[in-house]
């Protein structure tokens, strides 16, 4: 498929990720090196978001999907923890609304981790009803043990029902290290593949698959909302409206 013209975010000064479209593909490509989570790489997604919504809305698409992606080795390596904490209630006020909006989004998602998924990096590919990853290098990790730093509720909810028990506990207790190998097995990703291109590919396939559940129109938001209302209330719970 050809990939129609790219739309930038934010659309003013240096942009952090770019929106590509294959046919019922909608690709997201984060740009910015690490990827570290800003007031300005949040808003940046929840824009693009919201643009791939409208579209999926003005066209009445019956199949479409949502790839999140990094380039090189990083999907995304967490917060920017400076200009991140200078903005007062930047976790309950912007980035777990983040994940919420990717958590109920109204069409099938996949996270194509394309290298490392630590912290907040880990928390967004969570987020997503799908994860394919790399198997020849990254890993997916929640280190705040080490830091040391406590998970709000919000992010301990999502982590919590989308992990089997035990490796909740080595995820949070233990900030252990999971490679492509360990995800698969731990079912914290569906599929893997060797290589960015090689990843992205299976992306593509698993996103393409999933894409024609789109025809349920608005019912498959309402469904998501139905299989997480426990994580949404935690992540939205001290959140500005």
């Amino acid at each position: 498929m050809t990939a129609t013209q790219q739309v930038v975010f934010p659309t003013e000064g240096k942009h952090l990720l770019e929106i590509t479209r294959e046919g019922p593909l909608f690709i997201m490509t984060m740009v910015d090196k690490e990827n570290r989570f800003t007031p300005v790489m949040c808003k940046a997604i929840c824009d693009a978001l919201d643009h791939v919504a409208e579209v999926v809305d003005k066209e009445e698409l019956t199949e479409a999907a949502l790839m999140t992606r990094g380039q090189d080795k990083f999907y995304s390596n967490g917060l920017d923890m400076e200009k991140a904490f200078s903005v007062p209630g930047f976790t309950d006020h912007t980035f777990m609304p983040m994940l919420n909006k990717i958590l109920l989004f109204g069409i099938p998602t996949i996270a194509c981790l394309n290298g490392h998924a630590f912290a907040g990096g880990c928390l967004m590919a969570m987020a997503h009803d799908y994860r394919v990853m790399r198997s020849d290098r990254g890993f997916m990790c929640m280190n705040e043990i080490d830091l040391p730093s406590p998970l709000p509720a919000g992010m301990s909810a999502l982590l919590r029902y989308k992990m089997h028990p035990h490796v909740y506990r080595s995820c949070v207790l233990e900030a252990k290290r999971f490679s492509a190998k360990e995800a698969l097995a731990s079912h914290l990703v569906d599929a893997i593949a060797e290589g960015v291109e090689g990843t992205v590919e299976l992306g593509k396939q698993v996103a393409l698959k999933i894409a024609p559940k789109t025809k349920a129109g608005a019912c498959y938001g309402m469904i998501k909302e139905d299989m997480y209302p426990e994580i949404s209330e935690r992540l939205m719970m001290n959140a500005k409206l």
